[in-house]
């Protein structure tokens, strides 16, 4: 359970830390990137305030379980549609669709590690 734990809150923790620099969509870095990738730039504010948003819902442990599912959802879309698109516009795997691939699996494990924390926190109610 212990290790279970910390598990969850680094994986959560490093996926959250790595969209607080995602959402700085205003940085010189981040329009390039969108330019890059045939972003329009209205689109990258939204991914923003999704992030953001998903970041919250994430990191708070008193947010309903439910609420966490769908930021789960959102963040693994936004992984890969970010492989779909590197891979679009000719970018080498590595590192562009390797960093993707990455976060999608942290995101998993924090994923998997969350349900585990949550089973084990129900069974210890009943």
């Amino acid at each position: 359970m212990k290790s279970t734990k910390i598990i969850y809150w680094v994986t959560t923790g490093i996926i959250c830390l790595f969209s607080l620099g995602a959402i700085q969509m205003n940085s010189q870095m981040a329009i390039d990137g969108a330019n890059h990738l045939l972003i329009p730039r209205y689109l990258g504010l939204e991914v923003s305030i999704g992030q953001l948003i998903g970041l919250v819902l994430l990191i708070v442990p008193a947010v309903p379980a439910r609420f966490k599912e769908w930021a789960y959802v959102g963040f693994g879309l936004m992984y890969i549609t970010a492989f779909i698109a590197h891979l679009a516009v000719g970018d080498p795997l590595v590192p562009y669709g390797l960093m993707a691939v990455l976060f999608f699996g942290l995101l998993l494990t924090s994923y998997i590690s969350f349900h585990k924390l949550t089973a084990a926190k129900s069974n210890t109610k009943n």
